[in-house]
């Protein structure tokens, strides 16, 4: 039979771990559910990124937010580096297409600093197949 002593010792314990678990426990369901709600947002920028290349006109903007968006996943997905070239280093193992990955940052770059850049619609579709599929690789699309 417990005396009250074992008996307030086992409360006690039971308060202490209730309290741990309201305390942890629902700012890691906090946080899970902010990851996931960025999530779900990238499949929507997509859609836009792709309704982008219906227009030669539009196909640097398609390229430019694509390439943002293969930034944002690889910050959420926790790589971490001072620029997306170092991002793109450190997840070179988790991504299974880096030619295409790194020819679409560098299209990116290219349209960004020079004004008179021009793309080809080859070198668009190339480049928008590699950022996709490190989108697919970072589990965000």
């Amino acid at each position: 039979m417990l005396n009250t002593m074992d008996t307030t010792v086992i409360i006690a314990a039971v308060g202490v771990a209730l309290i741990l678990i309201v305390l942890f426990g629902s700012n890691f369901v906090v946080r899970r559910s902010r990851r996931n709600t960025k999530l779900a947002n990238f499949k929507p920028r997509w859609q836009e990124v792709q309704k982008l290349c219906a227009k030669p006109e539009t196909w640097p903007l398609a390229i430019i937010n694509a390439d943002k968006l293969v930034d944002e996943a690889l910050k959420l997905t926790g790589y971490k580096g001072r620029t997306m070239g170092e991002r793109l280093v450190a997840a070179q193992r988790t991504l299974t297409n880096n030619d295409g990955v790194w020819f679409g940052h560098k299209l990116r770059n290219k349209l960004v600093h020079e004004e008179t850049a021009k793309v080809q619609k080859r070198d668009v579709q190339t480049a928008l197949k590699g950022l996709r599929q490190a989108l697919l690789d970072l589990g965000v699309l």
